[in-house]
Order: C-alpha cells, then structure tokens, then sequence
C-alpha cells in the first residue's frame, strides 16, 4: 500500500473537507457568520521540541489543533506519521468536530500529530520523545481532561496513551480526575474494555443498520442481508482487522480480498482473517502468504468484483484517476478521508453507495467517550447493577424451570438458556450495547436525511448537514 496518491488538479484532504462543508451549508439556512465560525479552524498550536537520543539533539515537529470549542472537552487522536503536515491536522480536527456531533458524543473537534516515523525508533527512545511532547501540550492545556482529550490514531495505539496519561499525571498530582485526560489506555491503566476493537466493532454495527434499511440496500443495488456479501478490505490494520474479523466470523461475510503496503491477497471463496493477520504481524506483509493468489500491485484490488469495499488506511487512495473502475457497489469508509473530492464525486455520478468516514469510523471516539465517563465516574461499568440484574434474571428462570417440570404442558427450556439468560451485562457487553445503540441513531439519522430532502443525494452530504446544524445548535445556545 503506496502512499496516497492525489492526480493533478485534485483538491487536498483539507480541500475536500472544506468542499464537502460548502455542499452541506448551501443546502441549510445559516447566517453567514455563524456558517464561517464553524467552518474555521479556532487554533493550530505548532511546537518544535528537542530530544537528546543517541548521542546527539533530535528536533521534532508536532501538532494539536482546535476546530470548534461549541463543547469542550475537544476530542481527537494523535498521530505518528512522517507525512503529518498542519493542513491534515486541521481537516482531521474539522472531521472530528462534525463526526462528535453526528454520533452525539458531548466534545468539540480537535487533532494532533506527530512527524516521526515510529519504526525508526527504539521503544524507549519513543517513550521519551512521546513523554516531552505530551509535556509541551499538557502545559498549555492542550491535554486536559476538562478541555483537550487526545486518543489513539494512525502511528500509536495503548502503550503510547498510558506514556501521556503518566505523563500528565506527573505534572498535576493532584488531579483526582487525570486519567481522563487522554483515552484509549490500556484496561489496567483506567482504560475501557472493548476499546482495542472499538472502531472496527464500529463498521460493523453501521453496515448491520444499513442493512435494516431496505430503500438504502436498493439505492446500493444489493439485496438480502451481510450473509455471503464479498467483501474487499484495504488496510489490515487495528481498524480493517477488527471489522473483516467481526464481519467474517459474525454476520457470514467472504473476505476476498485484502489489499496490504507490500501488495494484495484474494481468495473467492474467502480469507481467513486471523491467518492473514498473524502472517502479517511475523512476516510484515503479505508477499508469501501461501493459502490465497498474491498480487503485488495491490491498488488493482481496489477495482476487483465486490458487494462491499472497506478502505481502512490511508487517505486519499480512491480519487479521480481510478474512482471509475471501483466496481464496489458499496464503499464504508473505515479510514479517514479514503475518497478524494473528485473521486467521489464520480463514485456518486455511477450509483456508488458511500457509507462517509464521519460516521462510518465514530466507534473509536464513541467508546473513548465512554472511558472518559468511566475515568470520570472512578467505577467501571456494570459493578453496581451486574449482579442484581443476574438475581432479578434468576427469579424468572426458577419461575420456568417449575413450569417446565409439569409434563403436562409438554414443553421444556432449550439447552444452554438458563447459562445465556442469567450472565449479567459487564463492561464489555455495556460498552457493545452503547455503540450499537451511537451507530443506529446516528444511521437513522442520516438516513432520514437522505430520504426526506429532494435536495439531498447521499449519505455524506446528510451527514454534514446533520451534524452542521447540531454544532449550529450549539452555538446559538451559547449566544452565538
């Protein structure tokens, strides 16, 4: 999987940001202040720090920008990346704002990045430059849990949030409420079951509810149901993994396809996802993967034969030069930003059905909302009511179980439904139930959206226009 690559005359990321605001607001009746104060971005802090690695000084440049304060905390990950420039964290921050509005998580949009490449680096090296710049933002309350929560992203994953929340734990001692300062921590350092998969249990839980729709499924030229639907997914990273894996094992899809930095995998009759990920994870790629047909221009595979195409990494990979030979009747954004401007433009102009990225991939900051309650709260999840809610289960099945023995009415319970029905929600069950819950209302929605305006054509453009008019909301509660 090549860098993004963007053709001549195709706008940029944060172009296409700006592009698809102005789509949505032309449609919707706000003044122009109000419309421009949205728009722009509040605040880009840019720090240039120092590390003393391998015998010598190392600068590195770093970001953390603030789209919109209409709530705070502002919420958005971190970055490591060497292609990490102001104008991405800036649209990333925009697309944050709009994607917590949509899925009702009470935080405002913000975005940081790092320009490092991880790999290059030993872990304690990485600590230490991940420790200075959590430092350099902290001290300006750019980490806080009242006002600025970073997460995970491209580049960094648990170990890198645990180095931030300590951290800011070191710089405010007494800040009983300092794990919520940032989230996606590991579980045994105030973290939140379920996190790790959040954003691929998330595509999931958006394709099932697209599913229930069935005007939507006509719209896409589908039928039926995810059972058997030929899936493509390119990126088997945190997010691609998770979603192919659920999507396999749980609703009866075919993975037959896998697009990776090294080339592409596909298989007709499927993939096992499991099998791919752990080659990947020992080998680095895919080149040599024995059990599927390899191609090293993974690209080609964005344009095979599918039902369902989950573009999981990088921005910017369908655009202008190739959106006419996508043959995916269904695209679900899983990264940010997959689709140009132009390319989805013609994707539109063909019938292509697109599931945007503001949506598709608001598991992660759905379930990091819930880690803040819960650091916030100082309890997890189901402690107080699991066991009650077992007794209370227990009543009925004893009340069954008596009636069940009365050969007379001649029936009895089926096997495993007293186990199944007595086990009490925990954590991760709660965690699931939630963002099910944040997928399906925000689908609904979007959907309504789509269907009860003549004005409006896709799904990408209701997104906006819900989430604009909730930010908008906001602001004119405050007196804006």
């Amino acid at each position: 999987m090549s860098q993004p690559h963007r053709p001549h005359g195709e706008p940029s990321f944060r172009q296409s940001v700006d592009i698809m605001f102005n789509r949505a607001v032309a449609l919707m009746d706000l003044p122009p202040g109000l419309e421009e104060k949205i728009r722009v971005c509040n605040a880009t802090y840019t720090v240039r720090f120092g590390v003393r690695l391998r015998g010598g000084i190392h600068t590195f440049t770093g970001y953390r920008s603030v789209h919109s304060e209409h709530m705070e905390p502002v919420k958005g990950g971190i970055r490591y990346a060497m292609s990490v420039n102001q104008d991405e964290v800036e649209a990333l921050a925009a697309l944050m704002t709009y994607k917590c509005a949509l899925v009702e998580t009470p935080f405002g949009g913000s975005k940081g990045g790092l320009r490092i490449d991880p790999r290059e680096w030993e872990e304690d090296e990485l600590e230490r430059i991940t420790r200075r710049f959590a430092y350099e933002l902290a001290k300006r309350d750019l980490i806080h849990p009242a006002q600025n929560v970073p997460a995970p992203d491209m580049g960094t994953g648990e170990r890198e949030m645990a180095w931030i929340a300590d951290q800011y734990r070191r710089m405010n001692t007494t800040d009983i409420n300092a794990n919520a300062c940032v989230t996606g921590k590991p579980l045994n350092s105030g973290g939140i079951a379920g996190r790790v998969e959040a954003t691929g249990r998330g595509v999931q839980f958006a394709l099932r509810e697209f599913f229930r729709h069935p005007d939507d499924i006509n719209a896409a030229g589908l039928s039926g149901t995810l059972e058997g639907k030929r899936v493509i997914v390119q990126g088997l990273g945190n997010v691609g993994y998770h979603a192919a894996k659920f999507l396999q094992e749980e609703d009866g899809c075919r993975i037959v396809g896998i697009i990776e930095r090294d080339g592409a995998l596909t298989a007709p009759d499927g993939l096992d996802v499991d099998d791919v990920h752990a080659w990947i994870g020992e080998h680095g790629g895919v080149t040599g993967y024995p059990r599927a047909t390899y191609t090293p221009e993974g690209d080609a595979v964005l344009e095979a034969t599918c039902d369902i195409l989950i573009p999981a990494a990088l921005e910017g990979v369908i655009h202008k030069d190739n959106a006419a030979r996508i043959q995916a009747p269904l695209i679900i954004e899983a990264a940010n930003g997959p689709i140009t401007a132009g390319g989805d433009e013609i994707l539109r102009e063909k019938g292509c059905v697109i599931i945007p990225d503001m949506f598709a991939n608001a598991g992660g900051v759905t379930v990091s909302y819930f880690e803040w309650v819960k650091n916030l709260s100082h309890i997890r999840f189901g402690r107080m009511q699991r066991r009650q809610e077992e007794a209370r289960h227990e009543l009925i099945v004893r009340e069954l179980e008596r009636l069940s023995a009365d050969r007379d009415l001649g029936w009895e319970l089926s096997p495993n439904f007293k186990d199944r029905y007595l086990k009490g929600a925990g954590e991760l069950e709660l965690v699931r139930s939630g963002l099910d819950d944040t997928m399906r209302t925000a689908y609904q929605a979007m959907s309504e959206t789509w269907h009860g305006r003549n004005d409006v054509h896709d799904l990408r453009t209701a997104a906006y226009l819900v989430s604009i008019e909730r930010v908008a909301a906001s602001y004119r509660a405050k007196g804006l």
